[in-house]
């Protein structure tokens, strides 16, 4: 019996319930994104151990490069405010709001120089979504122990300086996608001072006109994104830390709600 007719039967089949189930297309769109990571990942971590032989900070520009192709599958477009800001030859630590796990296409887009992530060390056994992630040289840190966290962040913080990196950090600390910012904490800010390094915030605006989980809405659409000014830390103490918070809390918020066109809760 032939089976083409019923393959192509089936495959039409899928393409109807596709164009028909909001459900099917945003589970079959996160399972392609999916799918992609491994894939990227797979080939990143060949093409990195070839290059540079290991765990490398250098490693970031070959992962971005498969990253950036993400964009073209799905419709997404980014449009960067403030590029240049990022172009710094010292260390910084950056921070930016934490929607979705498609934060890591517009992460990829801003990516600088010589630049890292911290990361939850759960990740690190995402198989080789862990691996490339690893030998991209991202810190991770085990938010269950809080003694051991703050050792990794002490370590981060001298190989900053030390190797002229640039360190990547969610401050909300989990993704957020209710509309708003949720409050900080406080890791990202006493590192910047530990380092007495500027702390740069970028802000992305809301995914909830292209991606909304709860909607089941995954399609294409457009990013915002505007890197603010630097922030020094030049002289401050950990008793300036909660009004360095707040400082870039607001000025964050205030920027999402702008670029998001929404209004402030």
């Amino acid at each position: 019996m032939e089976l083409w007719p019923w393959v192509t039967a089936a495959l039409l089949l899928l393409l109807l319930l596709v164009q028909l189930s909001r459900s099917v297309r945003f589970y079959s769109r996160i399972t392609l994104y999916c799918a992609l990571c491994v894939l990227a990942s797979t080939a990143a971590s060949v093409v990195c151990l070839l290059r540079h032989g290991g765990r490398s900070v250098e490693n970031m520009r070959i992962i971005q490069w498969f990253v950036l192709s993400f964009k073209y599958v799905f419709g997404l477009r980014f449009e960067i405010k403030g590029r240049q800001k990022l172009e710094l030859d010292h260390p910084c630590v950056i921070i930016s709001n934490h929607q979705s796990i498609l934060d890591m296409m517009g992460l990829m887009e801003a990516l600088p120089e010589r630049c890292v992530q911290i990361a939850k060390r759960e990740l690190l056994f995402l198989g080789p979504v862990g691996l490339i992630m690893y030998l991209g040289g991202i810190f991770f840190i085990n938010r269950q122990h809080s003694r051991t966290a703050v050792t990794v962040m002490a370590d981060v913080g001298e190989r900053m300086v030390r190797e002229n990196l640039k360190v990547w950090i969610y401050p909300e600390g989990t993704r957020n996608d209710n509309g708003d910012l949720l409050p900080f904490k406080k890791g990202a800010f006493y590192l910047a001072i530990q380092t007495q390094v500027p702390i740069i915030p970028i802000v992305y605006s809301s995914f909830s006109s292209f991606y909304n989980p709860k909607t089941k809405l995954f399609s294409s659409g457009t990013i915002r994104v505007e890197v603010l000014d630097a922030i020094p830390t030049s002289g401050l103490t950990v008793a300036d830390v909660p009004k360095l918070m707040d400082t870039c809390h607001q000025a964050m918020r205030t920027t999402f709600f702008r670029i998001s066109k929404i209004a402030a809760q």
